[in-house]
């Protein structure tokens, strides 16, 4: 299983907080607890890097659900009466940043607004991002699902970050 079922964007659960905290932890678990339940192989949460030292409750319900997820796998790992590991599911995470082209990305909002002739959205002209395809970003969540042992939380490579003020720039640029 591969949970990517949250709401990933700040201001979405900034403005619906208790639904936000349910649909992305609240879930998580029963996702969880079902895969658990069943006897999956394995279960992978998408999560983010706004998961690590949160500052909204977007992050911090991503946050808590790695630890939903934590939790799981470190029941799996529990030794049974014969000093086995019972480790039926295995549980995962993977944490990346901005993917181009996906619903969220910063791309797709300037693109938006450049074709209404609307002024860019920079929330300061020093903020960095990283970003990567859409192809690049599932064949890390792939590929990190497979080598998993339980409990790890994989940070993708996301390359050289990009200065949001050069990418609205170019983007404008290349808009004519």
């Amino acid at each position: 299983v591969y949970h990517a079922a949250a709401y990933k964007h700040v201001t979405l659960v900034e403005e619906n907080p208790m639904q936000g905290i349910y649909n992305n932890v609240f879930s998580t678990f029963f996702i969880c607890k079902a895969a658990k339940e069943c006897g999956l192989k394995r279960v992978t949460l998408i999560s983010t890097d706004k998961a690590v030292r949160p500052t909204n409750v977007m992050g911090a319900s991503k946050r808590l659900a790695e630890l939903i997820v934590i939790g799981f796998s470190n029941n799996e790992q529990k030794l049974d009466n014969k000093g086995v590991r019972d480790q039926s599911t295995i549980f995962s995470m993977v944490r990346f940043g901005n993917v181009l082209g996906s619903s969220g990305s910063v791309v797709p909002k300037f693109q938006d607004q450049i074709n209404k002739g609307q002024s860019l959205t920079l929330t300061h002209p020093d903020v960095v991002r990283y970003f990567m395809s859409i192809s690049e970003a599932v064949e890390l969540v792939i590929e990190s699902s497979s080598i998993a042992e339980g409990g790890e939380v994989f940070l993708l490579e996301m390359g050289e970050p990009i200065l949001i003020k050069d990418l609205a720039e170019k983007l404008i640029k290349f808009s004519g």
